[in-house]
């Protein structure tokens, strides 16, 4: 019987020790020129009797794993350094793009915010094409196409998106890691357009001061509940159109019917009560609606009187949370959308 004890570290590949010979209990292997206290292992070879000087081949390699893995784990700290550096380019660039894509959309509504409803309508609609039981449809872009489009529970929305189009022709001339997907963007329009309603509402309590009201929404307002929503940033189109029939017509559906739709995604009479805004063009006459409903109208009236305060918390932040749960749902979001590799300097041609 003979002991060997291999002691390696990164980064090099030990060569086989010297055989021991029948007199020599223990051999010991070099120590590599990086050595790690915690990587000394020490493995026992049985030999046969007769044949007592020579390594089993499956004892090499229980010792050469046994050393390779100490190895990686000795070497990892600086994958693990070189990693969080590109994690955190990655999450640079996304930042910067998503910033940028606000911007433009900011704008584009700013240009036209008749179409505020709509563009809630079309990011509701999208999303409510989720089915729980075959983990299909959801925010996914598919209202895009013509004949999604064109169904009657869309009727009113196409020039939302006709805006959303030309808006996308703007922001992939200036990404730099692929054109944005219909499902980020028309998510992403529906946040831009509550922002320009709290903002709205905030200089109508300015006595329509757009300079106090800016602060006013600034100091009180419910920007720092959009982390979640922010993070979310990496969703995939569709390539064709879900199916027809998920997605009832707000427009003359019975408060019973939008309460069944919206449990039938996970939701309850509180969310269905603060989307009020995004279920057709006149959010008073749906409030209306569904304040006749007993589970519902302590919602609404829950609801309304926090759009009568100042900061209008209530409302603000249940309903970001919400439409956070909303469009997301089914959704694999690909945390890397949009980043792209750093370009390199090439020093050898540089002139000094």
């Amino acid at each position: 019987m003979g002991m060997v004890s291999f002691i390696s570290t990164v980064p090099s590949l030990l060569a086989l020790a010297p055989l021991p010979s029948p007199t020599t209990s223990t051999t010991s292997v070099a120590v590599s020129k990086y050595p790690i206290h915690a990587s000394t292992v020490r493995c026992k070879i049985e030999a046969d009797n007769g044949s007592e000087d020579q390594f089993g081949r499956r004892d090499i390699l229980k010792c050469f794993g046994a050393t390779l893995g100490m190895e990686i784990i000795a070497s990892s700290g600086s994958f693990v350094e070189e990693a969080n550096a590109a994690d955190l380019i990655q999450r640079r660039q996304r930042s910067e793009f998503q910033s940028s894509v606000k911007g433009t959309l900011f704008t584009a509504i700013k240009a036209n915010p008749d179409l505020v409803p709509s563009l809630l309508t079309l990011a509701m609609n999208d999303a409510m094409t989720y089915d729980k039981a075959t983990k299909s449809g959801g925010p996914n872009g598919s209202v895009r196409f013509s004949s999604e489009i064109s169904r009657p529970e869309n009727k009113g929305l196409s020039a939302a998106m006709n805006l959303l189009e030309e808006a996308k022709k703007e922001i992939d001339s200036y990404s730099k890691g692929g054109p944005i997907s219909f499902a980020d963007l028309i998510q992403f329009a529906a946040q831009s357009a509550l922002k320009s309603t709290f903002l709205a509402s905030a200089i109508r309590k300015c006595g329509g001061n757009e300079e106090k009201g800016s602060l006013l929404y600034t100091a009180y307002g419910s920007n720092g509940q959009w982390g979640l929503f922010d993070k979310q940033f990496g969703r995939s189109d569709a390539q064709e159109p879900d199916p027809e029939g998920r997605v009832p017509l707000w427009a003359k559906a019975s408060v019973q019917e939008m309460k069944d739709k919206f449990s039938a995604i996970g939701f309850g009479p509180r969310q269905l009560a603060v989307m009020s805004a995004f279920l057709g063009p006149d959010q008073m006459a749906t409030e209306t609606l569904l304040a006749t409903d007993r589970d519902v109208a302590p919602w609404v009236e829950k609801y309304q009187r926090s759009r009568e305060t100042v900061s209008e918390t209530d409302y603000e932040v249940d309903l970001i949370t919400t439409l956070t749960k909303l469009s997301a749902l089914g959704q694999q979001i690909n945390y890397e959308a949009y980043a792209y590799p750093v370009q390199r300097v090439d020093f050898s041609k540089l002139k000094l």
